[in-house]
């Protein structure tokens, strides 16, 4: 699968190496890739995750989906081709932070696999860790919590194309980490921690 490219480009190498950035910060980047519908928990975790990352001397940066979209994806709307976008230019920036030694900690629905797949193979020319977390929870349990009214919303027509009600997700099939929805937020967060580590070491994969 070919990644666009404008024409007419030459990519400039630059004097710093990747060994060289992580020295000078005492740190190695990663990025964090959570999915799951809206409502299963990913910001919440992706928030403690960067706080914990930090507190420990860790730099890492929370790329959220609903803060992409008011700015950097803010032109893009939710058709597939919009949505695959949308996955791409985060799985861009998230490699690009992991390139600079810092912890990119991805939040986003990225309902499509073909889409986070592209994402890690982003990550795997790179040479940079990828750990997909999937906070698994169903469209009920999703819809009873509805923090942001939004599957009320879906329910009623309002809000057309809605993952998980009248668009599809498609759940990982080999995550790194599968975490239960219902996982209180620490041990949620102890999990990808652990997953993160494995990863680095060893790239395996674990359910919780």
């Amino acid at each position: 699968m070919s990644e666009p490219s404008s024409p007419d480009v030459t990519w400039h190498e630059g004097q710093v190496t990747r060994t060289e950035r992580s020295a000078a910060l005492g740190a190695r980047g990663a990025t964090i890739w959570l999915t799951g519908l809206s409502g299963s928990g990913k910001s919440t975790v992706a928030s403690a995750v960067e706080e914990r990352l930090v507190a420990a001397g860790r730099p890492a940066y929370r790329l959220d989906g609903d803060n992409l979209r008011s700015g950097l994806n803010g032109d893009l709307g939710f058709s597939r081709e919009d949505r695959e976008e949308n996955v791409r230019r985060a799985g861009e920036v998230a490699c690009l932070f992991a390139d600079a030694g810092v912890v990119a900690v991805v939040a986003l629905i990225s309902p499509y696999a073909r889409s986070r797949r592209r994402a890690r193979e982003v990550h795997e020319r790179a040479g940079v860790p990828f750990v997909e977390v999937y906070l698994s929870a169903s469209a009920e349990l999703c819809a009873a919590r509805d923090p942001k009214g939004l599957y009320a919303r879906a329910q009623t027509g309002t809000l057309p194309s809605f993952t998980g009600i009248d668009d599809p997700y498609e759940p990982p099939e080999e995550p790194e980490l599968t975490v239960d929805a219902r996982t209180p937020p620490d041990e949620a967060v102890d999990l990808v921690l652990a997953a993160l580590a494995t990863a680095e070491s060893t790239g395996g994969r674990s359910e919780a």
